[in-house]
C-alpha cells in the first residue's frame, strides 16, 4: 500500500481521490494512536499463551492456538472453509479440551478488557496535555458553561439543590468472582506502569510480575461451587469503595472547587446501595441482612478514614516552638490522651492520636470490629460524622493561620470532603419490596386488629379510605400476642430495623423504600401505614406528620408508566400528603423500571413511555413545587444491556426530557457494569464525572427543548407498531416460549451460583414471570440480544407506508428526528450498538438446540426477519450503510475481540447439546458423573467468557 507522502492529497485527481487519500490518512492516523493497545494485547496475548503452554502443555497450547487462526481466518477474513474445519474441530473436543480452550479464549476477552480500559486512560492523558477535552468530562463541561455565560455563583447554585446517586445492585447475572476481579485489578495496575518504565531491567521485571499474576489467574477457579449469599454480595460491592469510591470521589470534589474558587461545594454527590435491603423476589434479603449492610458499609467507611488519620499523623510532624498553633488546636492536643514525652511539642500528633483513639472506639461500637493499630486504647466514640469532622476543621484552620495550608490539599481535604460524603455510612441503602407483599401485611394487621376483615378484597376507594383513616388515627394496628405470619413479622422487622439504623448510623444510611409494581395510590399508602408501625413515621396525617422514609413508587411494566402521572397526582390530591412530604424534606423519588417495560413492550416502546410517563411527573411536580415545595427526582432502574436502559450514560441524561434533571437524579449501576465502569480507578472516576457533567449541563443548558408536534406524533406512532410486532413474536407466536428455554442458556443461567436471587419470579416457565435481567442476559449470551432491537423494523416499515410520496415524506421526518431531537437520536445510537454486538449467524447455532426442528426454523426465521428489517430501518434514517460508523473505538474493539468470543459461542451450544442429552436418571447426579461435572462447568466458564466479551450484559 502507497505511504501517504508518495500521492499528497492536496492535489487529488478527483474527489473520490480526496476522499480515499483523507480515509488512508485517517486510517494511519487510527493505527498511530492505537500502536501501544495493540502493543498491549499482543504482551496480554504473549503471556497468556506461555502459561498455558507451561501449565497445560504444548499440545494443548497448539489446539488454542489452532482455534484462535481458524475463528480470525473466519470471522475477519471470510474464509468460509476456515469455518468449516473450526466447526468440526470443536465438535470433536473432549469434555476437558473444551474447558481448557474455553478458559484460555475467556482469558483473553478479561486481559483485552484490560489493555482497552489502559488504553481510554491513556487517551485522556495524550487529550488533556494536548489541551483537548473530553466529551463527558468536568472540565469539557465547565467550558460549556463559560461559554454559555454561566458563572461560577449560577454553577455553585446549581450544586446547593443537586443530588445525584449511582446505586449499586446486586443481580442474577452477577459473573465475576471477587478472587478474579482483584487478580486482574493486579494486572491493570501493572500495564498501566509499563507506560512510564524507561529501562530493559524495569520492562522485564514488569512482565515477570504480569506473569505471575497471570498464572494465578490460570490457577484460580472462575466459577463459584457454592451459590453466592447476600453477604457475599455486600461483601462484592464494597470491594469497589476503597481504590475507587473513597478516594475518587473527593478528587472529582476537589476539581469542582478549583472550577468555582470562593464558592462552597456542598456534598451533592453520594453514593447508594439495594444490596441488603432489596427484597423483591428475594427470600434471602431480610432484617439480619439489612445489618450485615449497615455495618459492614460502616466498617469500610471507618477504616478508610482510621487509614487516612494515621497517615495524617506521620506528615503533620510540625513543632510548636517552630510552627505555632490555634488555642482551638492546642486545646484538642490537650485533649488527646497521648503522654509520650517524645510528642509533647508536637501538637498536631497529639491530637491526631486522640482523634485516632475516637474513631477506633467508633469503629468498635458501630461494627463490634476492632482497629488494626493503637497508639493509646481506644475511647470516647464519636456521636455523629460531625463531631469527626470538626476535630479535622481545627486542624485545617490551625494549619491555615501558620502558613501550612499547602499540607491541607494532599490528605487532609479529601478526608474531610470523605467524611462529608460518606458520613458513617458509607452509602444510602434503599429498602424494596413488591405492592402485593406490602398489602397482604397491611391486610393481616388490619384483621388482627378487627378493623377490616378482607382487606385484599376492597376496591381502589374502600381502600383508600381505610388507610387514611388508619394514618390519621396514633393508635397502633399491632395487638400484642396475636400470632402473625411470617412475612408480616419479617416485613415489620425490615422497617423497625431502618428506624433503629438512622439513629445509629445517621440519616443518610437509608433515605428511600421503594414500591415495585405500584399500580395504585393505595400502594403508597400501604407503605405510610408500615411507616407508621415502626416508628418511621411519627404523628398523624392530619397532624403534622412526618415520615422517615421517602416512599418512591417504581412503575414499570407499560402499563404502569401510562399510568404514572395519575397516580402520582391522586397520591397528591389525598388529604394531608402534599403536607406531610413537605414537613418531610420535600422530596418525592419516583423509579422508572427500563426492564420489565422492555419484557413487556419492546424496545421502542419501553423507551417511548418512559419519555411520556416523565413528562406527565414534571408536569405535576412544577405545580407541587410552585404550591407546596416539593421537588421531583427521577430514579432511573437502567440496567447494563440497551434493552434495559443501558448505554452511555452521558448522552441518556442529556436526552431526557426537558425540566426532568434539574441537578436531581439517581440512577441504578449493575452486574458487569460495575466492575466495567469502576474496578480501575481512573476509568472510575471519568464515569463519575460523566455523571455530574451531564447533569450540570443538562440543568443549565437545557440542551433538550419541547419536540415538535409532528415528532410526538411520529415516536407515537412508530410505539404502537413496535410493540405490535414485538409481541406479536415474543407473546403470540405458538411455542416462543419454547423456542426461548431451548435456544438460548437460560435454564443454564438458572443453575449458576451467580446470586442470591432467583432467575423467576415464580416456578412457572412463563415469560411474565421471569426476571427481565436474566431474560436479556440469555439473549444476550447467544448474540441475539432480541430485547435491544426487536419491533423497530417493522414499525418503521409500518410507519412509512407503500405510497411513495408519503413514504418520501415521512422518513424526512425520521431523518429530521435523528438529527434534531436528542431522545430519538440516542435511542437509535444505542440501537446502532446493540445491532453491532449481535451476530445472527453465530445465534443460528442456537437453533440447533430446539428439539422441534419446524418450530425452530420458523421461530428463527421471523426473528432473523425482523433483525434485517431493522437494520434497514436504522440504515434508512442515519444515512449509515455500516454500523457504528459513527463510534470507531467500539467499532475496533468489536473487530478485534469477536474472533475470541465466537469459539466460546460454538463451544457453548456443543456442551448444551450433550448436557442437555443426558440421561433423564442422571439428573441429579451430575456431581457423580465426572464427564457431565466437565461439561456442566464448561458451560457455566462460557457464560463467564461470552459475558466478558460483551461487557455490557446484565
Amino acid at each position: 500500500m502507497p505511504s501517504a507522502q508518495a500521492k499528497p492529497a492536496a492535489r487529488p485527481s478527483s474527489a473520490k481521490a480526496s476522499k480515499s487519500a483523507d480515509k488512508s490518512l485517517a486510517r494511519q492516523d487510527d493505527t498511530s494512536k492505537n500502536k501501544p493497545l495493540v502493543e498491549d494485547i499482543r504482551l496480554l496475548g504473549r503471556i497468556l499463551g506461555d502459561v498455558i503452554r507451561e501449565q497445560e502443555g504444548k499440545e494443548a497450547f497448539e489446539l488454542i492456538e489452532r482455534v484462535r487462526q481458524l475463528s480470525v481466518a473466519y470471522r475477519i477474513k471470510k474464509d468460509a472453509s476456515a469455518g468449516r474445519v473450526l466447526d468440526r474441530l470443536l465438535k470433536n473436543l473432549s469434555a476437558e479440551q473444551t474447558v481448557s480452550v474455553i478458559r484460555a479464549f475467556s482469558y483473553f476477552s478479561h486481559l483485552a478488557n484490560i489493555a482497552e480500559d489502559r488504553h481510554h486512560v491513556r487517551r485522556r492523558a495524550h487529550h488533556e496535555a494536548a489541551g483537548t477535552l473530553a466529551e463527558g468530562s468536568l472540565a469539557m463541561c465547565f467550558e460549556k458553561l463559560a461559554r454559555a455565560d454561566h458563572r461560577a455563583t449560577d454553577i455553585a447554585a446549581a450544586l446547593q439543590q443537586a443530588y445525584i446517586s449511582p446505586v449499586l445492585t446486586a443481580h442474577p447475572t452477577e459473573v465475576q468472582r471477587k478472587s478474579i476481579l482483584d487478580a486482574e485489578r493486579a494486572v491493570a495496575e501493572l500495564v498501566g506502569q509499563r507506560d512510564e518504565l524507561r529501562t530493559e531491567r524495569d520492562l522485564h521485571e514488569n512482565e515477570a510480575l504480569i506473569r505471575a499474576r497471570v498464572t494465578q489467574l490460570w490457577q484460580t477457579r472462575m466459577l463459584r461451587y457454592t451459590k453466592l449469599t447476600v453477604p457475599d454480595e455486600i461483601d462484592n460491592a464494597l470491594t469497589y469503595y476503597p481504590a475507587t469510591f473513597l478516594r475518587q470521589i473527593p478528587r472529582m470534589y476537589q476539581e469542582i472547587e478549583r472550577a468555582l474558587p470562593g464558592h462552597a461545594v456542598p456534598s451533592f454527590f453520594r453514593m447508594g446501595h439495594w444490596i441488603g435491603g432489596d427484597r423483591d423476589g428475594n427470600p434471602n434479603v431480610t432484617a439480619d441482612t439489612l445489618k450485615i449492610a449497615l455495618t459492614r458499609q460502616s466498617e469500610v467507611a471507618l477504616r478508610h478514614y482510621l487509614t487516612e488519620v494515621h497517615a495524617l499523623g506521620a506528615e503533620l510532624s510540625m513543632s510548636a516552638m517552630l510552627a505555632p498553633v490555634t488555642p482551638a488546636m492546642q486545646a484538642l492536643a490537650e485533649r488527646s490522651p497521648d503522654t509520650n514525652p517524645h510528642r509533647e511539642d508536637e501538637p498536631y500528633r497529639r491530637a491526631l492520636i486522640g482523634v485516632y483513639a475516637r474513631l477506633a472506639a467508633t469503629l468498635q461500637a458501630l461494627t463490634g470490629t476492632e482497629a488494626l493499630r493503637h497508639a493509646v486504647a481506644p475511647q470516647d466514640p464519636y456521636a455523629s460524622p460531625e463531631e469527626f469532622l470538626a476535630d479535622l476543621r481545627t486542624v485545617e484552620a490551625s494549619l491555615k493561620s501558620h502558613h501550612a495550608q499547602a499540607l491541607v490539599a494532599p490528605r487532609l481535604a479529601p478526608l474531610m470532603r470523605g467524611v462529608q460524603v460518606f458520613g458513617f455510612h458509607l452509602a444510602t441503602v434503599d429498602l424494596r419490596q413488591s405492592s402485593d407483599q406490602h398489602e397482604l401485611v397491611v391486610a393481616e394487621l388490619l384483621r388482627h386488629a378487627r378493623l377490616e376483615a378482607d382487606y385484599v378484597r376492597l376496591d381502589e376507594a374502600a381502600k383508600r379510605e381505610v388507610l387514611l383513616r388508619q394514618l390519621c388515627d396514633a393508635r397502633p394496628l399491632r395487638v400484642p400476642g396475636a400470632a402473625y405470619s411470617a412475612l408480616t413479622v419479617g416485613e415489620l422487622a425490615i422497617f423497625e430495623t431502618a428506624a433503629q439504623s438512622l439513629k445509629r448510623f445517621g440519616r443518610e444510611a437509608i433515605r428511600h423504600t421503594i414500591i415495585s409494581h405500584t399500580e395504585e395510590v393505595s400502594d403508597l399508602l400501604e407503605v405510610l401505614l408500615l411507616q407508621k408501625e415502626s416508628g418511621l413515621l411519627v404523628g398523624t396525617l392530619d397532624e403534622a406528620a412526618v415520615a422517615a422514609l421517602i416512599v418512591s413508587p417504581l412503575f414499570e411494566t407499560i402499563e404502569d408508566l401510562r399510568q404514572a402521572g395519575r397516580i402520582m397526582r391522586e397520591f397528591y390530591a389525598l388529604p394531608g400528603i402534599a403536607g406531610l412530604l413537605a414537613r418531610s424534606g420535600g422530596e418525592q423519588d419516583v423509579m422508572l423500571g427500563y426492564s420489565d417495560s422492555n419484557k413487556d413492550g419492546g424496545f421502542f416502546t419501553s423507551n417511548w413511555e418512559l419519555y411520556r410517563a416523565e413528562i406527565a411527573l414534571v408536569a405535576l411536580f412544577d405545580e407541587l413545587e410552585a404550591a407546596h415545595g416539593i421537588r421531583l427526582r427521577l430514579f432511573h432502574g437502567r440496567g447494563g444491556t440497551v434493552g434495559r436502559g443501558g448505554g452511555p450514560s452521558y448522552q441518556a441524561i442529556l436526552a431526557q426530557p426537558p425540566g426532568t434533571v434539574k441537578g436531581q437524579i439517581r440512577l441504578t449501576e449493575q452486574g458487569e457494569v460495575i466492575a466495567s465502569k469502576y474496578a480501575h480507578p481512573e476509568i472510575g472516576r471519568r464515569n463519575l464525572e460523566t455523571l455530574v457533567a451531564a447533569t450540570l449541563e443538562a440543568t443549565l443548558l437545557h440542551p433538550t427543548k419541547q419536540a415538535p408536534k409532528a415528532f410526538l406524533e411520529a415516536a407515537e406512532a412508530l410505539s404502537v407498531a413496535s410493540m405490535a410486532a414485538y409481541r406479536h413474536i415474543v407473546y403470540e407466536t405458538p411455542g416462543f416460549t419454547d423456542y426461548f428455554f431451548a435456544a438460548t442458556p437460560i435454564r443454564e443461567i438458572a443453575e449458576l451460583n451467580i446470586g442470591s436471587r432467583p432467575a423467576s419470579r415464580k416456578a412457572t416457565r412463563r415469560i411474565e414471570d421471569l426476571r427481565a435481567i436474566p431474560w436479556g442476559f440469555s439473549w444476550g449470551q447467544c448474540r441475539v440480544a432480541l430485547p435491544g432491537w426487536c419491533g423497530f423494523g417493522s414499525a418503521v416499515e409500518s410507519y412509512l407506508g407503500d405510497d411513495k410520496k408519503q413514504r418520501a415524506q415521512r422518513l424526512e421526518l425520521l431523518q429530521r428526528m435523528f438529527k434534531q431531537w436528542p431522545f430519538f437520536r440516542t435511542l437509535l445510537s444505542n440501537l446502532d450498538m446493540v445491532l453491532a454486538k449481535s451476530d445472527l449467524r453465530i445465534a443460528q447455532r442456537y437453533v440447533e438446540l430446539v428439539e422441534d426442528k419446524r418450530l425452530g426454523k420458523k421461530i428463527f426465521t421471523a426473528i432473523k426477519d425482523e433483525w434485517e428489517r431493522t437494520q434497514a430501518a436504522l440504515s434508512l434514517i442515519t444515512g449509515e450503510a455500516d454500523r457504528l460508523q459513527s463510534n470507531p473505538s467500539l467499532a475496533r474493539s468489536i473487530e478485534h475481540r469477536f474472533p475470541y468470543l465466537d469459539p466460546i459461542n460454538h463451544l457453548q451450544v456443543e456442551l448444551m447439546r450433550r448436557y442437555r442429552k443426558r440421561p433423564k436418571a442422571s439428573a441429579d447426579d451430575t456431581a457423580l458423573d465426572p464427564t457431565l461435572e466437565r461439561v456442566q462447568r464448561g458451560i457455566h466458564l462460557s457464560i463467564n467468557g461470552i459475558a466478558a466479551g460483551l461487557r455490557n450484559t446484565g
